[in-house]
């Protein structure tokens, strides 16, 4: 095994243990909180907090890593997290669990949100070929998708605890912060494997973003804007709603989420085929158009089948834009802006939906109507129709090697 590949496997491996705890704390979250009795909206307060707080920090390291080494990075966003899991399980008071929330790590999304994200994508963009990125990408996002499938089955444990061992539900789950916070000690230990001097030339950079600029800032907009659609149909919000609507245990919550999460899994190494014989920007548009029309028909559902089978449907399509996304903008960039773009492009997904966690957690207080399902389909199809119009002739250069081979001049008549 190259030294490539034993840095992409201990990428892989990193992703997978914080991918495990984001999988039952996006599940457990929101009945942790109903628990400790607070309102639905007091939920979607705390959801939205910490989507705005991973943003702020994302950017923040995003617009200076170019000065740092990425494994330093790396190994203090671990000590954020360790310290987030142990904040949640020793806080039960509303306000300093949104100041935790704030400054911290928890993801209340299936997919990451965090300060970890643009930091392994430069690293991952840094140690792979073009021809090979998309795939690098996809392998990333199907370890990540598969172990928070595993972890939406984890979710299960504390009602097991509390029916086996007599612990409340609050101390079980509570428990279940504990180990996000090992988990996160875990993710240390395999980044410190990492080389020390993996960076980018800073030497050779005065600033986070010169020649690629316009690009990143209009990726940045549209990426905001599919965000806050997405925002409305988080993990933790959709759990909430359908426990409202069909009241849907904890248990069955998490089976479900596990499968959703297999199936979109499933659909990155489908979107790399796809995106070689179509390309990045297409696989991204016409793959999501259908997973945001099934947003759209869930909430006229007569039952709880209809819905999952919906919710199934939408899984295996809406994920194939996540490693083609990622490969895309690592592309379109030289290789210095590299980590500036990964994290500029990644917290409007944070920012954007910090707002839409709390206007879901409002809706469903007021209607047990799949408001933030329909929004969230809508505002998903506008996204997708600028995304086409505006970057459908920016090709990476993979894609422009493919033209040229095949373009008329080079082709031979039978």
């Amino acid at each position: 095994m190259n030294r490539a590949s034993r840095q992409v496997n201990r990428l892989l491996v990193a992703k997978g243990l914080r991918a495990f705890g984001d999988g039952y704390v996006s599940l457990l979250l929101p009945l942790y909180l109903l628990d400790l009795g607070f309102s639905p909206l007091q939920v979607g307060v705390v959801a939205t907090t910490t989507l705005l707080g991973s943003g702020l920090l994302t950017l923040l390291v995003g617009l200076h890593a170019y000065r740092y080494h990425y494994r330093t990075l790396l190994l203090a966003a671990t000590l954020l997290m360790a310290a987030t899991g142990l904040g949640f399980a020793l806080v039960t008071d509303f306000w300093p669990l949104l100041l935790i929330a704030l400054v911290g790590t928890l993801n209340p999304s299936s997919g990451d949100v965090s300060v970890f994200l643009p930091l392994e994508h430069a690293v991952l963009s840094r140690v792979v070929g073009d021809t090979k990125r998309t795939a690098a990408f996809a392998r990333y996002s199907l370890v990540g998708s598969l172990v928070a499938a595993l972890g939406s089955l984890a979710a299960a444990i504390p009602a097991m605890m509390t029916s086996t061992i007599g612990l409340s539900t609050t101390a079980a789950i509570q428990l279940m912060f504990v180990l996000y916070a090992l988990l996160a000690g875990l993710a240390a230990l395999v980044y410190r494997g990492l080389p020390r001097a993996l960076s980018t030339d800073a030497h050779q950079s005065t600033a986070p973003l010169t020649k690629s600029k316009r690009k990143v800032y209009a990726l940045a907009a549209l990426f905001s804007l599919d965000a806050f659609g997405g925002g409305f149909v988080v993990q933790s919000m959709v759990a909430l709603w359908l426990y409202q609507n069909f009241s849907l245990s904890l248990a069955a919550a998490g089976t479900l989420f596990f499968w959703t999460g297999v199936l979109a899994a499933c659909s990155y190494l489908v979107a790399v085929r796809i995106a070689n014989r179509f390309g990045l920007v297409n696989t991204m548009v016409f793959t999501h158009l259908p997973s945001s029309l099934c947003l759209i028909a869930i909430p006229f559902m007569p039952n709880l089948s209809y819905v999952i089978v919906l919710l199934f449907i939408r899984s295996a399509l809406s994920q194939m834009d996540v490693p083609t996304r990622s490969s895309y903008v690592m592309a379109i960039v030289p290789p210095g802006e590299r980590p500036a773009a990964a994290s500029i492009t990644s917290v409007p997904r944070s920012l954007a939906s910090a707002a839409s966690p709390f206007l879901t957690g409002y809706l469903l207080g007021v209607s047990s109507f799949g408001w933030p399902l329909l929004i969230a389909g809508a505002v998903k199809i506008v996204y997708d129709g600028l995304l086409l119009a505006m970057f459908r002739k920016v090709r990476p250069p993979e894609e422009d090697s493919l033209i040229a081979a095949t373009s008329p001049a080079e082709v031979r008549p039978r």
